[in-house]
C-alpha cells in the first residue's frame, strides 16, 4: 500500500480506484511467482485496518473518509478480525487487578506472579497501547 501511494505521492485516504487499477496493470504487476490477486488482498486488509482503527481520527484531522479503493468485485470476503473491540470498564479492570492481587499470595510461583502483576498494573494505570508496550 505504501509503494502505490509513494507512486502517486497521495495519502493512502485519497488513493482512489483508478490510481490502484493503473498500478497494478503498470508498475506495480509483479513477476509470476506472485498474483496480482494476492496484492489486492494485502491492500484490502490494510484498508480494513486503517478504517476500523484510525478512520476517526483521519476524519477529525483531515475531513477525509478512509475508504478501500479496491471495488467490491476484487474486495476478500474475509477482510480480518478487525472488528470494533471495546475495552473492559475501569470498574471491570480494577475488580480484575483487585482479584489478581488477593490471589498472589496462593500463586504456585510467587516471584512470577508478582512480577506479572506489578508489570500489568502500571500499564493499565498509563492507558499505553499493546503496539507501543511491546516497543518498550
Amino acid at each position: 500500500m505504501l509503494e502505490i501511494c509513494s507512486y502517486y505521492d497521495v495519502m493512502p485516504w485519497r488513493l482512489s480506484s483508478r490510481q490502484l487499477d493503473k498500478y497494478l496493470a503498470g508498475p506495480g504487476k509483479r513477476p509470476r511467482h506472485t498474483t496480482v490477486r494476492s496484492k489486492i488482498n494485502r491492500i484490502d486488509l490494510h484498508y480494513a485496518f486503517l478504517e476500523q482503527r484510525y478512520a476517526g481520527e483521519i476524519h477529525r484531522r483531515f475531513g477525509a473518509v478512509v475508504e478501500s479503493p479496491v471495488d467490491a468485485f476484487n474486495r476478500t470476503v474475509s477482510r480480518g478480525d478487525f472488528g470494533l473491540r471495546i475495552p473492559p470498564s475501569a470498574r471491570a479492570t480494577k475488580e480484575f487487578l483487585a482479584a489478581w492481587r488477593e490471589a498472589l499470595p496462593r500463586a504456585r510461583k510467587y516471584p512470577v506472579a508478582v512480577r506479572n502483576y506489578v508489570m500489568s498494573k502500571p500499564t493499565y494505570i498509563s492507558g499505553v497501547r499493546a503496539a507501543e508496550l511491546c516497543q518498550v
